[in-house]
């Protein structure tokens, strides 16, 4: 079975390390996949990041995942990757109703399912949260991975 984990992934937190994880036990395969959202100005390179997550997959042990980057729909790219189901993480209530919508719509429209997983204590974080600390020079470590870190610093 393969799983489709989107986001902008501007950065990578923890708390989306902590779903891939999670998810390559459940799953045979797990796409990463970095789309764009037109509603957001990125803030790091996309191909940065992408390199920085597959590193950081590598340092934790995680082979049957890989990282892509994409400018189609979700489900349109999911397909193509033949995933059976979109991965979603969740951090709270406020997360769950936004994100049952979605896959309301995703499943009438493109017959494809989505599964939630927890961040478990990691539900605080966001990459916004990250990114707004790195602005105000605090330290970031605690909250991204060392190599998504390093993408971040250098810009």
């Amino acid at each position: 079975m393969i799983g489709f984990y989107a986001g902008s992934f501007d950065p990578f937190t923890n708390g989306h390390l902590e779903i891939v994880k999670k998810s390559s036990k459940y799953f045979d395969k797990v796409i990463v996949g970095i789309g764009e959202n037109s509603e957001k100005k990125r803030r790091v390179d996309r191909e940065k990041m992408k390199t920085a997550i597959e590193k950081t997959l590598v340092i934790e042990g995680i082979y049957n995942a890989e990282v892509i980057t994409y400018n189609s729909l979700t489900t349109t790219e999911a397909k193509k990757y033949n995933a059976d189901i979109l991965i979603r993480g969740l951090r709270n209530g406020t997360d769950y109703q936004y994100e049952e919508n979605i896959a309301a719509f995703n499943k009438i429209n493109s017959r494809i399912d989505t599964c939630y997983l927890r961040a478990e204590n990691l539900g605080y974080l966001s990459s916004s949260l990250v990114m707004d600390l790195y602005a105000h020079g605090e330290d970031i470590s605690k909250y991204v991975p060392e190599e998504v870190k390093k993408v971040v610093v250098e810009g």
